[in-house]
């Protein structure tokens, strides 16, 4: 899996994501780590649902369209849950209180790169 700088609304972030593009990494996601640091996300693709089954800890969940844009942001979503998107084509992880501190909100526009 490869690490990308997030980008917001066109500009370049310090947070750096994960990639999970295949079968095993989306299905793995997030389940083995500890804690969300550095990488502070996971971006799974693709994806319009997530659980957090068996994870130790709440993470921030942002349902992003194929477009880019932002559909739906779930914040603090606690261990044992589900949350999902009709709309979404891309599912992006993040650390606890990252979306609020990032300002996400449905309309803006995420994207990954170097």
């Amino acid at each position: 899996m490869s690490l990308m700088n997030l980008h917001v609304d066109g500009q370049r972030t310090a947070w750096r994501i994960r990639q999970a593009a295949r079968w095993w990494s989306r299905a793995i996601g997030l389940l083995a780590t500890p804690a969300l640091e550095d990488p502070c996300g996971l971006w799974i693709a693709p994806c319009n649902s997530v659980h957090t089954l068996g994870m130790r800890y709440p993470i921030d969940v942002v349902f992003v369209r194929a477009d880019g844009t932002i559909a739906k942001v779930v914040e603090q979503l606690r261990p044992w849950r589900a949350a999902g998107c009709r709309q979404a084509r891309f599912t992006l992880e993040l650390r606890a209180g990252l979306a609020r501190q990032l300002q996400l909100r449905p309309g803006m526009t995420l994207a990954l790169a170097v």
